[in-house]
């Protein structure tokens, strides 16, 4: 009942407003088929309606990982745009194998990889971003920082008045906090909402595409190659205008 009322009330782009353009970044020939077996679990023309990038745009895409997300970002940003890919450093072999193979190709030429660490995520030149997003990564911060506030002010300082910063992440209980970050890789929602606006955020609108009323948010939400269909909020906070 909650995230219905909230839903209700907030000004939430329509996940609509760009879903022919979406379509045509999903459906691209020159997708990975890795990229392309993951799409059923991620939707990712509705992520990308519902980020409502516009060409030109430039964005940060936080725990990038081996590029899925940060390719989408880069397409829809067009070769007038910029993404910055950040990892934290501790991943690069984790990453660095995928991310070389991503940089071969055109459509990454916009896109800049930066190795830093979650606290100080963004380089100096990372500034006036219209976006920022973390995709299912918001939990292993957790693990990986206990205070995550330099983190969200580091976005917040980088973002331009009324720019965005999104998250998505597997839902966990209710009640269990950042707990099952580092056992099942989730986090309770309540958790994002109060770190983010502390840092100063407004919240915009949520989205349900990536809900799943039947999942008891008791397994393990990462999996490879194969990710299992987990409940998955989605929360667009921004940077106040004034």
């Amino acid at each position: 009942m909650r995230h219905l009322l909230i839903l209700a009330l907030l000004c939430a782009l329509p996940l609509v407003a760009q879903s022919e353009a979406s379509q045509k970044i999903v459906a691209a020939t020159d997708r990975d088929a890795g990229d392309q077996a993951l799409d059923g679990v991620r939707k990712p023309a509705h992520l990308l309606d519902f980020l409502d990038i516009k060409p030109g745009s430039r964005i940060a895409d936080l725990g990038a990982g081996g590029g899925y997300t940060t390719e989408l970002l880069a397409r829809a940003a067009g070769p007038e745009g910029k993404v910055w890919a950040q990892n934290p450093k501790e991943w690069h072999d984790f990453v660095d194998a995928d991310l070389k193979k991503r940089f071969e190709k055109d459509v990454w030429k916009n896109v800049v990889r930066v190795d830093q660490s979650f606290a100080t995520p963004l380089p100096e030149d990372a500034k006036n971003l219209d976006l920022v997003v973390m995709v299912l990564i918001y939990h292993d911060v957790c693990n990986m920082m206990p205070d995550r506030s330099a983190m969200n002010k580091a976005v917040f300082d980088a973002l331009k008045p009324g720019g965005a910063y999104v998250i998505v992440d597997h839902r966990a209980k209710e009640g269990t906090g950042t707990s099952a970050g580092n056992t099942i890789h989730r986090i309770e929602e309540k958790v994002v909402h109060e770190e983010v606006l502390a840092a100063g955020f407004e919240l915009k609108a949520e989205a349900d595409f990536l809900a799943d009323a039947e999942d008891a948010h008791d397994f393990m939400a990462f999996g490879r190659p194969k990710q299992p269909s987990t409940d998955r909020f989605v929360l667009k906070f921004v940077k106040p205008a004034n």
